[in-house]
């Protein structure tokens, strides 16, 4: 793992969360997408070398719908930058660790990415990013 990626808050009003971050950050979004497969639309922002992703639920059955409905609103993962996901997915399945996902999967911010189940993480959902080459 090479550093904090991001750290992602889920958010039920991604407008609010834009201009509340945006005022406590000085700064505005500089991205805005929709991620299908994981029902959410993400928003990020810079502040000095550090991200954040906004995430905002688009139907029900979302995970982050399901995370704000069980624990609110707040941070939901912390992401790590990889050089090559598919090592570090094999690595940390043979330390034990439990991975959500059997292959890495389009993210967000032009990346690839898997998850670590965070009973495995001592509460902690972790994501590993890596950017993405077209090589999924």
């Amino acid at each position: 793992m090479q550093k904090i990626e991001h750290i992602g808050i889920a958010v039920k009003d991604l407008d609010r969360a834009e201009e509340t971050y945006g005022v406590l950050f000085g700064s505005k979004p500089y991205k805005r997408e929709s991620v299908e497969s994981e029902g959410v639309i993400t928003s990020f922002l810079r502040n000095g070398p550090n991200k954040i992703e906004l995430l905002q639920a688009t139907n029900e059955n979302s995970p982050i719908a399901k995370f704000i409905e069980k624990k609110g609103e707040g941070i939901h993962h912390i992401a790590f930058s990889v050089v090559d996901i598919y090592s570090e997915m094999e690595r940390m399945r043979k330390d034990g660790f439990r991975i959500l996902n059997d292959k890495p999967k389009i993210g967000a911010d032009n990346k690839i990415i898997c998850f670590i189940h965070p009973k495995s993480a001592n509460g902690v959902l972790i994501e590993l990013c890596q950017e993405r080459a077209d090589n999924i």
